[in-house]
């Protein structure tokens, strides 16, 4: 009897043994995206779907969220590995500045994405040209809080301009493109992936111009804030926009905790950067994603396996 519960116990603790090893060979994360109407959480989606089918017992699930600020304190409390976030507010979150009142540990950058254009629209019987010539009006800066509120206080501070030059308003990007169109507003800062729905509906209906952020004042702008890129919208993006536009653009991006195993943060970001057809494929915004430019726009540090893979691709990282 005695011997038969030895031998019993030495099975289950086989068995456990087992069952240990199983668990810690599955890797199962959090992606924190965004709302479910949004861009991240489908983006999110097919990024975890790219690391579930290459990489051996991984599993991502991408979680619906409120987006760049509440992801990164869900990575910060250890609630979530990785997540897709706007870089500029990864830098304020990192460097606890603008909406975050203390610094959040933790935070390591992937890679950035996809581009998310600073558009300035204005309507037609503004006469708004020029950044310059937004002093005295009526302009919507985002929602209160947002990052789009601090993207407008930084390239307006570019051309010596600030909220108090202004007629400001806190206003969704929904609400905006009503207000240029019924005349209670002359411009609004959007900041989205381009086209931007909202401002679609109104270059259709009243119509609307983009003011460019160009020359110097961009690249003060760029060099006081290294979250920036310069970039283009492209003439026909919207309705009646028929020559280019110079732009400013943050990036989203790919942030993981800075904790997290190196080959394990290695394996993902191969196995994102080498199946960009098959991200391309499941989202369009996929077709933006380049190993080239995820290591552009970076102000947070980059994790260590990152950092592996792309030196292993000879791109620098700054």
């Amino acid at each position: 009897m005695k011997k038969t519960i030895l031998m019993a116990a030495a099975g289950l603790m086989v068995l456990a043994s087992f069952v240990g090893c199983t668990k810690k060979a599955n890797k199962n994360f959090i992606l924190a995206t965004g709302g479910t109407s949004g861009t991240y959480y489908p983006f999110g989606g097919a990024i975890a779907n790219i690391w579930n089918s290459n990489i051996e017992g991984m599993n991502v699930t991408a979680q619906a969220t409120g987006a760049s600020a509440e992801n990164l304190r869900l990575i910060s409390k250890g609630e979530a590995e990785f997540a897709i976030v706007q870089n500029d507010v990864m830098d304020y979150a990192y460097n606890g500045t603008d909406m975050f009142a203390q610094a959040l540990p933790n935070l390591a950058t992937i890679g950035t994405l996809y581009p998310e254009v600073v558009q300035i629209a204005a309507s037609k019987s503004s006469g708004i040209k020029s950044v310059a010539d937004l002093r005295g009006k009526r302009v919507s800066i985002g929602d209160a809080g947002s990052g789009v509120e601090f993207n407008a206080k930084q390239i307006l501070e570019g051309y010596g301009i600030t909220f108090d030059d202004i007629q400001k308003n806190n206003l969704s990007f929904k609400e905006s493109a009503e207000g240029i169109q019924n005349g209670t507003l002359d411009a609004c800062f959007v900041t989205a992936g381009v086209p931007n729905s909202a401002l679609q509906e109104l270059a259709f209906t009243a119509g609307l111009v983009l003011i460019p952020v160009t020359g110097a004042e961009a690249d003060r702008i760029v060099n006081s804030y290294n979250f920036y890129t310069k970039t283009l919208i492209p003439a026909g993006t919207y309705n009646g926009t028929d020559t280019d536009t110079e732009a400013l653009a943050i990036k989203a991006t790919l942030a993981v905790n800075a904790d997290l195993d190196e080959n394990v943060v290695y394996d993902m970001t191969k196995a994102l950067f080498e199946n960009l057809e098959v991200l391309g494929t499941a989202h369009a915004k996929g077709k933006e994603v380049s190993a080239e430019s995820a290591v552009t726009g970076v102000s947070v540090p980059f994790h260590p396996g990152a950092v592996k893979f792309f030196s292993e691709k000879g791109l620098s990282i700054n």
